[in-house]
């Protein structure tokens, strides 16, 4: 993996590739890839947005992490690799990735979006990660996917591991919850902010009419899971 910095100010899709060694036979697959709809809606000339190389890119990416880790962990059973699966491609997970290697330097947005502060959105660096995976196998095929992820999946995997990152604090929190004769969790948005393409979610995870925990995000599935961690850390039940 080449994660030689990015040169100040924004890169074009062209220095993006030579700086991750990326040999693009068709230059257009990866503008795509790192162009945003708000692009779109402010350059006409623009053709397409990211979202169908998006959309291929996330089919590719639950495959391939599968087989990888099918492989790498051969004793590993298989709720296990399910879980391990799910930590490597969600959302903070690529975009960490996506930040590793300066992705947000080299995005298309249009001047509301960038302005906003989409260049380090998890969830829009998320997408443009599945996009350039998309874009990638399209171009040079799955050898290149490989060689191009596999890095990324050995370094973070050996951390969820040894941090427990697999463990998902909804199913934690409700588990404790059950294990108290209580009634299920309920969550319940409580506000969001922010404009359309870049709304934040404000959520209460509530038991028996009692707040306990609290958390926002980009996407009511984020902000439920830290209202869900912010209650393990209240309660005391995590690390």
């Amino acid at each position: 993996m080449n994660t030689q910095a990015a040169p100040v100010g924004r890169e074009t899709p062209r220095e993006l590739a030579e700086r991750l060694s990326l040999s693009f036979h068709d230059g257009l697959l990866l503008s795509r890839a790192l162009t945003h709809r708000s692009y779109i809606n402010e350059h006409p000339e623009a053709i397409e947005d990211n979202e169908r190389l998006e959309f291929l890119g996330d089919a590719v990416l639950d495959f391939m992490v599968g087989a990888w880790l099918y492989n790498r962990y051969p004793e590993m059973p298989e709720g296990d690799l399910t879980r391990m699966r799910s930590a490597l491609v969600h959302t903070e997970q690529l975009a960490e990735f996506a930040s590793m290697i300066q992705l947000g330097n080299a995005l298309r947005l249009g001047r509301g979006e960038d302005q906003a502060g989409g260049r380090l959105r998890p969830a829009l660096l998320c997408d443009t990660f599945e996009a350039i995976i998309g874009a990638i196998y399209l171009d040079m095929g799955i050898e290149a996917v490989w060689e191009f992820i596999s890095p990324f999946l050995e370094e973070a995997a050996d951390d969820i591991l040894e941090n427990h990152k697999t463990e998902d604090p909804k199913s934690q929190f409700q588990e404790w919850v059950q294990a108290q004769g209580m009634p299920a969790p309920q969550y319940v948005t409580r506000g969001t902010s922010g404009p359309d393409h870049s709304k934040v979610f404000m959520v209460d995870v509530v038991v028996s009419g009692q707040v306990y925990g609290s958390g926002s995000g980009h996407g009511k599935q984020a902000a439920t899971k830290a209202a869900a961690q912010d209650a393990l850390d209240r309660l005391g039940l995590i690390d």
